[in-house]
């Protein structure tokens, strides 16, 4: 059996495939310990013994922890005169013509700074080594502040680990976890690579304490046989134990399992061109494949920077717990603060500030007698409470008995907000960088998507929008499809005539000894049908640029960056010098490959029930459908809604949906 968990904001998700037959669950997340969700889902599926299990796990504790700045005390060490790099940054600002933008503050305070006299050169010679009096100084210093990590960065530290690895030894003794940035980040940028230290300094203690809790708790109620793996923010999965000592690399793990996902699936429905659409409880994740997963280094989170790579994902505040509220100037907001799971939107019988959900239950949009598939019984009469508070509070005139017009307009005001902000993110991945959206298909999943996905599309004129069987899980189930790997690099500064495929070799193959001994030690194989297979990057540039773009590697690699740099850029200049600044490798062993069941092609009769919803101002009729009773090649059109365990789906008047092998719904616009 194979469990994939995904713990999002307002429901942890599961999807337990045997082989044959896919399941799926959800169960309210409890943020205070996100272990507690996942175990009773898990018992409640399969009860208190599990025997040759394959768990992946997908996890926003490292996430939350930076986003409410809950991470551990720590302190960092530089070398001398560099304490401030984090603070000073780099000269970009978010806004740069608010006079009132403020920083946002480090994560480690300049108390806990300390700077040593060391000196490497970029070419990796030593030119200063650490003093013993220094570091027992260091030593007295932070036992007596009693920090609960340690992040050590040092200039050029890429080019020769010698005296980070020294700092980190002698530092050993005060029992607190110590984070190096030759081993996190090998790579030049002196910013980056110590925002990144510092980061994963910052959220060790507490992540490591979560994943040997889940592991322990896991093991309790299984036996030998069983296997917990954690989603990467890359779309691989490593070990709890790797995840708990690099925390910096899980932190979009769950967002990294929907891109997984939805991209298998639609490259088995011959799409291999999407945008991908994930609107949960608290945020909406998008992202553009053209033809492949896209990754980024260059990643910034709530202001931190983040370098490790990353599936490259734009996230927003804006889900189906998203708040509405009423600004100054009296006009509709929305987000990003989040009612999430507790206490959840107002129609879950707890919270009082009017949530998407809510203004969709109130346009009847969401039955309320078949939310969880029924688990679950929502209240209409406190959306619309809520809704009624809010027009007040924006001083709307009301009508005296029922849910007047105003109200409704109300509603759907805040959907088409919602819709705004959405669609901003979508026009991001997409027409700002080049793209047309008229040739992706948008692939909608999360438990909120199926309700926004045809209106978006339409708004930025994709044709067709895909609908995976079980969207609210897809998250969950794009993690069973992971293979599991771990990204490698090095900063290595080859230029001209030192640039040559046989100087690369040795150092791809250094990157690859490395590799190996990791998976040797800290990847189970029984899971895996294949030997590890290595894929090698590099980033180059031509000389005198600033940044650089990663392509794959090969003997021609001078060509293959001339024609990449005309693709971003629109120029190449082949008689200019290409610098080689960072190889990478990519390590993967491959996982079997699921097989998804297919729907039946037995035709039967499908009598769909008449809803009256809202939609733009007015009041329609639409036909509702249970999804479990679609069968291959079943066709209808819209107005309508399609209910299922994990999800809503509403198809407008100007679409028409084909149901295909596997269930998955395939939406066009006429």
């Amino acid at each position: 059996m194979r469990v994939g968990i995904d713990t999002g904001g307002t429901f942890t998700d599961f999807v337990f495939f045997d082989g044959k037959n896919l399941f799926t669950h959800k169960v309210s997340s409890t943020p205070s310990d996100p272990s507690e969700a996942i175990m009773s889902g898990l018992i409640d599926i399969i009860g208190n013994r599990l025997s040759n299990f394959d768990v992946v796990h997908g996890t926003t504790v490292a996430t939350n922890s930076l986003l409410e700045r809950k991470g551990a005390v720590i302190a960092l060490v530089t070398t001398d005169g560099f304490q401030d790099v984090i603070e000073i940054g780099r000269q970009n600002r978010d806004s740069l013509y608010d006079v009132f933008w403020q920083a946002h503050q480090p994560l480690v305070e300049k108390e806990l700074r300390f700077g040593i006299t060391e000196r490497t050169t970029y070419q990796g010679k030593v030119l200063s080594r650490v003093s013993k009096d220094q570091l027992e100084e260091l030593f007295s210093k932070l036992k007596r502040l009693n920090v609960e990590g340690v992040a050590i960065s040092f200039l050029h530290s890429y080019a020769n680990p010698t005296n980070e690895k020294i700092v980190a030894e002698h530092l050993n003794p005060l029992g607190v976890p110590i984070s190096a940035s030759s081993q996190i980040l090998p790579e030049f940028r002196e910013y980056e690579r110590t925002s990144t230290v510092v980061a994963n300094s910052y959220l060790l203690p507490k992540v490591k304490l979560y994943m040997d809790s889940l592991s322990s708790e896991i093991s309790s109620i299984s036996d030998s046989s069983c296997d917990l793996s954690v989603m990467q923010s890359n779309g691989g999965i490593i070990s709890p134990e790797k995840a708990g000592d690099e925390p910096v690399r899980i932190l979009l793990s769950g967002p990294a399992g929907g891109v997984v996902g939805s991209f298998n699936i639609a490259a088995s429905m011959g799409y291999e061109r999407i945008i991908t659409y994930d609107m949960g409880g608290t945020s909406t994740d998008v992202s553009l494949c053209n033809g492949g997963i896209d990754f980024t280094t260059e990643t910034e989170i709530d202001g931190i920077p983040i370098s490790v790579p990353m599936i490259d994902v734009t996230t927003i505040g804006a889900g189906g717990g998203s708040i509405a509220h009423c600004d100054v100037g009296g006009a509709l907001k929305l987000g990003p603060k989040s009612a999430g799971a507790d206490p959840g939107p107002v129609c879950y019988g707890k919270g009082d500030e009017l949530t998407v959900t809510d203004a969709h239950v109130a346009l009847g949009r969401i039955d309320t007698e078949w939310f969880l598939g029924g688990r679950m019984k929502i209240s209409k009469q406190r959306s619309e409470i809520a809704l009624e508070k809010l027009a007040r509070e924006m001083k709307l005139p009301l009508n005296k008995g029922g849910l007047g017009q105003v109200l409704l307009d109300l509603a759907e005001g805040v959907i088409r907000v919602a819709n705004a902000n959405m669609e901003r993110a979508l026009r991001s991945v997409s027409i700002e960088r080049g793209y047309d959206p008229r040739d992706f298909a948008m692939v909608s999943f999360g438990g909120a998507g199926g309700l926004h996905a045809c209106e978006l599309a339409r708004n930025i004129e994709t044709k067709k929008v895909v609908f995976p069987r079980s969207p609210g899980v897809l998250s969950a189930l794009g993690m069973l499809m992971a293979d599991s790997f771990k990204d490698y690099s090095v900063t290595v500064f080859l230029a001209g005539a030192l640039a040559t495929a046989e100087a690369l070799e040795g150092r791809f193959i250094d990157l690859e000894r490395k590799a190996l001994a990791d998976f040797q030690s800290g990847v189970r194989t029984s899971s895996y049908h294949e030997q590890i297979s290595f894929k090698r990057f590099l980033d180059a540039r031509y000389k005198r640029q600033a940044h650089e773009l990663t392509i794959p590697y090969t003997k021609n690699f001078i060509g293959v960056f001339h024609r990449a740099h005309k693709k971003a850029f629109g120029y190449m200049k082949t008689g200019d010098g290409v610098e080689v600044v960072t190889i990478r490798v990519r390590a993967v062993a491959k996982k079997r490959k699921i097989k998804l069941p297919k729907l039946t092609n037995e035709k039967i009769d499908i009598y769909p029930q008449k809803k009256k919803i809202i939609f733009e101002g007015r009041q329609i009729s639409v036909a509702t459908y249970k999804r479990e009773e679609f069968y291959c090649g079943f066709a209808f059109t819209g107005p309508s809604l399609i209910l299922e365990n994990t999800s809503t789906i509403f198809v407008p008047p100007d679409y028409k949906c084909a149901v295909d092998d596997w269930g998955n719904i395939e939406a066009s616009a006429y």
